[in-house]
């Protein structure tokens, strides 16, 4: 047990640092092919945190361990809405405005992503046939904001040409191959942790995976207050919740369906919607108050404890 608790640990902290360098690396390639600014912000690094959550949900349903991915995506939305939210505006220090022209769009698409999550999952069985539909909102999404973006950036200077990062290329590979063996061993683990405490790897999914694979958005944020852009910060936490419940569904289902056992019908996935409509009411006004952060804590504290029998 302890042995397995300990590969469980070791490989996540593997899976996190090497998406973490696997993120680093694709900016500088980025940056190499003159993308827009935008679009290695927003993508490159939304989705680059999200990489956990998506290599363990599709390494999981490979394997055989249905209830993983879909438990693993309510409970880093959850943190992500309402712990780390929540962080990020205490540790800002006061009134966190939001400016960008753009967040209504994602406050929009969150609400939607959680939605289109909610009713494939209802029924306790995420098939292809409709996570599908996923792909198609996600690149909608990515349109129109890439669109509304590319406008802006014709408007700049030209950046200079750089040469070729060759360091980022072998970051890439060996990142690469780091996020595929830690994914393969932390699965791994996860379901023999499960059969020992004789409890659902859905519920370890739910909470000690969850929280594992945020951390990659947890420490880009923190790093983001710390250089007072607390906005980007919010920005990131709402493109990889909109990642996560509409392109991971997609992409595991690719090898096999999903399943949600009623415990994850009964409380995670309803508290996920409110969650996400939480999110939605109070940043409606572009605002968000130290309080607000203090309430998105403690609502997750709450959660935490329903789930673990507190």
């Amino acid at each position: 047990m302890f042995v397995q608790l300990a590969l469980f640990f070791v490989s996540l902290t593997v899976l996190v640092v090497a998406s973490r360098f696997f993120t680093r690396a694709s900016e500088d390639l980025g940056r190499w092919l003159q993308l827009p600014r935008f679009v290695i912000g927003i993508f490159i690094v939304g989705i680059g945190t999200s990489l956990p959550e998506l290599v363990s949900g599709m390494m999981s349903v490979g394997k055989g361990a249905t209830q993983v991915m879909p438990a693993n995506v309510i409970g880093a939305n959850i943190s992500n809405v309402l712990f780390i939210t929540g962080l990020c505006v205490v540790l800002h220090g006061g009134t966190l405005t939001l400016r960008s022209k753009y967040i209504f769009i994602d406050l929009h698409f969150l609400v939607g992503s959680f939605f289109f999550f909610v009713v494939v999952a209802h029924d306790g069985v995420i098939r292809f046939s409709e996570a599908f539909l996923g792909f198609i909102i996600y690149f909608i999404y990515a349109f129109y904001l890439i669109r509304g973006e590319a406008e802006m950036e014709e408007a700049r200077p030209s950046r200079p040409q750089v040469s070729p990062p060759w360091m980022g290329f072998c970051m890439l590979l060996l990142s690469s191959a780091a996020i595929y063996f830690s994914a393969h061993q932390t699965i791994d683990s996860l379901i023999a942790i499960s059969q020992s405490f004789g409890v659902s790897d859905a519920l370890i999914s739910l909470t000690l995976l969850s929280l594992g694979t945020t951390l990659p958005e947890l420490v880009v944020n923190i790093r983001m207050i710390m250089e007072k852009k607390a906005e980007m910060a919010i920005g990131n936490v709402l493109g990889s919740s909109v990642f996560n419940a509409l392109m991971i569904p997609a992409c595991a289902t690719t090898l096999g369906r999903a399943t949600l056992p009623a415990q994850m019908l009964s409380l995670p996935l309803p508290v996920m919607a409110g969650g996400g409509l939480l999110f939605y009411l109070l940043t409606h006004d572009k605002k968000m108050s130290v309080w607000e952060g203090l309430l998105f804590i403690c609502l997750y504290g709450l959660f935490i404890l329903k789930i673990m029998g507190l």
